[in-house]
């Protein structure tokens, strides 16, 4: 498997484990504001880094207030569209270079780019795992093995 159809089963993935927090913070009846802010973060962090790999101007806060429908809305568009970027890069070396929420001027590899927002969405629905927990609700099983064997990633 070379590097990119690698990156694509891992935004198939993304998509899916997005998906099932979604499904966990609905059962919750939305009662858990930390979770979906949580989750409106992850996706508005992967809006961020396609517009940078697009040279696009940023049009989303980082830290965005919505909804669970705005969320819903926004996962299925953003795994589209990082499935469709990834079919149009020819080069995962290759260089953007990109300005920082602080403004700071930064270069990295589209491969890097790619790989850190995958790993800040592990990252963040780990905290929205544990922060269920801590309420007493039931998380999203998210393991990337589980979607394997349940057949949601080939």
């Amino acid at each position: 498997m070379n590097v990119a159809d690698y990156l694509k089963r891992q935004f198939v993935y993304d998509g899916w484990a997005n998906r099932e927090v979604l499904k966990a913070i609905r059962a919750t009846g939305n009662q858990d504001k930390r979770s979906l802010d949580l989750m409106a973060h992850i996706l508005a962090a992967g809006r961020v880094w396609l517009e940078r790999l697009k040279q696009v101007p940023q049009s989303v806060p980082v830290w965005p207030q919505s909804d669970l429908a705005g969320c819903a809305t926004e996962a299925k568009k953003l795994e589209s569209e990082w499935l469709d970027y990834l079919k149009s890069v020819a080069d995962l070396s290759q260089t953007v270079t990109y300005k920082n929420t602080k403004g700071e001027a930064w270069s990295s590899s589209i491969g890097d780019v790619m790989t850190h927002v995958l790993m800040h969405s592990a990252y963040h629905r780990g905290q929205i795992a544990s922060h269920m927990r801590e309420r007493g609700h039931t998380p999203a099983y998210t393991d990337f093995i589980h979607a394997v064997r349940q057949g949601n990633v080939a």
